[in-house]
């Protein structure tokens, strides 16, 4: 049975879904999450990993170790590379951190708060929005 929401890669190779909505959704402009995205900030939610399905294709896991200490697995698709999900965090076991622009439908899935403000480039607006200079607490 497809779960409540749907998403996928860039080639459409690496399909996932989850039924849950999500309560952490962020936009964090730290600098791990300026590099693995290619942008200024990046923008994902938590969701239980337990909920959490690829329903097809294969992705590669990166793994990595944040500024922060916590070790993590990035994923992306094998074919196309697109950066879809994080698992295995250290900090956040049983959580996967979907990235916003994979989702089929990524309406009502607003941002919460930014994060990582400290690291703002000086041309971007703050959202109105709860700001943290580094990792809420």
């Amino acid at each position: 049975m497809v779960k409540k929401h749907t998403a996928r890669c860039a080639c459409e190779a690496v399909q996932f879904e989850f039924d849950a909505d999500p309560d952490f959704i962020a936009m964090c402009h730290c600098l791990d999450c300026k590099k693995a995205s290619g942008g200024e900030a990046a923008v994902f939610f938590g969701i239980p990993a337990d909920d959490f399905t690829v329903t097809r294709g294969e992705v590669r896991a990166f793994h990595y170790i944040a500024d922060s200490g916590g070790h993590l697995d990035r994923n992306v698709c094998k074919a196309c590379g697109a950066r879809l999900f994080t698992s295995n965090l250290d900090t956040f076991p049983g959580a996967v951190f979907v990235q916003l622009g994979a989702l089929d439908d990524p309406q009502g899935f607003d941002p919460k708060l930014e994060m990582f403000t400290k690291r703002r480039l000086p041309w971007v607006k703050a959202l109105d929005l709860p700001q943290f200079e580094a990792m809420p607490g």
